[in-house]
């Protein structure tokens, strides 16, 4: 895609932003640049960052990937454009979910005290 055409988008998508309703529209340019480097900075975070920078980087491109879709839903775009962003958004939370049983299960998991084995002098 080339630049141009994306900055174009970037104009339509500045037009539909979310907090336009409190009055904030931000200068396409600038919006294009900050989801940018947004996503690649999350990206490296999800893939090489400890677990908690992980979780944070986890909510914000979830929070990014929510915001693409609301704009393409604003914009009336065709289901095709909108599968990119609803892929990553599943592929998200999944590993949100999975973040979340893995936390949960380290937690209720018991643990065992080694204890001498009732039957294992019978066996001798």
């Amino acid at each position: 895609m080339g630049e141009q055409v994306k900055k174009a988008l970037f104009v339509q998508f500045a037009e539909v932003f979310p907090l336009k309703v409190f009055g904030y529209q931000p200068d396409p340019v600038s919006y294009q640049a900050a989801v940018g480097w947004l996503e690649l900075l999350a990206g490296l975070l999800l893939v090489l960052g400890p677990p908690m920078l992980q979780e944070i980087s986890n909510l914000l491109l979830t929070l990014l990937m929510m915001g693409a879709l609301f704009t393409l839903a604003s914009l009336k775009e065709s289901l095709n454009t909108c599968i990119p962003a609803i892929v990553c958004l599943g592929l998200l939370l999944l590993l949100d979910i999975c973040q979340v049983l893995v936390q949960t299960k380290q937690l209720v998991r018991p643990t065992r005290k080694k204890t001498p084995g009732a039957f294992k002098e019978s066996w001798e």
